[in-house]
């Protein structure tokens, strides 16, 4: 329809386009939903598998790290523990006013090393930072399970 130069479509042309176009992209979304419904089912049954517990526990299977405090290689993570430790006192102690009680001279200083190397061990032994139990971890490439 032409009314003064201007072209006028018909309403109910119109109407059914767009009815049409609508309606089809409800069909499309319902599919879509029945689809991700099938997809989320699947996955769940999928993951309730996997979390039933085998009869035969595998070691390298287990949410669990196995930590050997008699094995070598955590008495070398258990020592760069101590080093670490020992830096961050050491760091600390240089920030601390010298009060002249230990000496001044060599054997002051050897001593006041042997003193915070103690200390080093001591807060490693009772502290448990957990840092030797990560480097142990990481090694013996069982990152990622929790400690017990």
């Amino acid at each position: 329809m032409d009314i003064g130069g201007t072209q006028v479509f018909s309403l109910n042309g119109f109407n059914n386009i767009v009815n049409d176009g609508i309606v089809d992209r409800a069909k499309n979304q319902s599919n879509d939903v029945s689809k991700f419904e099938e997809t989320l089912k699947r996955t769940a049954s999928q993951v309730n598998a996997a979390d039933t517990p085998n009869p035969e526990p595998q070691s390298h299977s287990s949410k669990f790290a196995k930590i050997d405090k008699t094995d070598k290689l955590y008495e070398q993570c258990l020592e760069l523990e101590i080093f670490l430790v020992k830096t961050l006192v050491s760091s600390m102690r240089n920030t601390v006013q010298k009060s002249g009680l230990i000496d001044e001279g060599y054997a002051g200083k050897m001593y006041e090393d042997m003193l915070y190397d103690e200390y080093a061990r001591n807060f490693t032994k009772n502290a448990s930072f957990g840092m030797a139990e990560m480097a142990y971890l990481e090694l013996t490439g069982q990152r990622g399970k929790m400690i017990r």
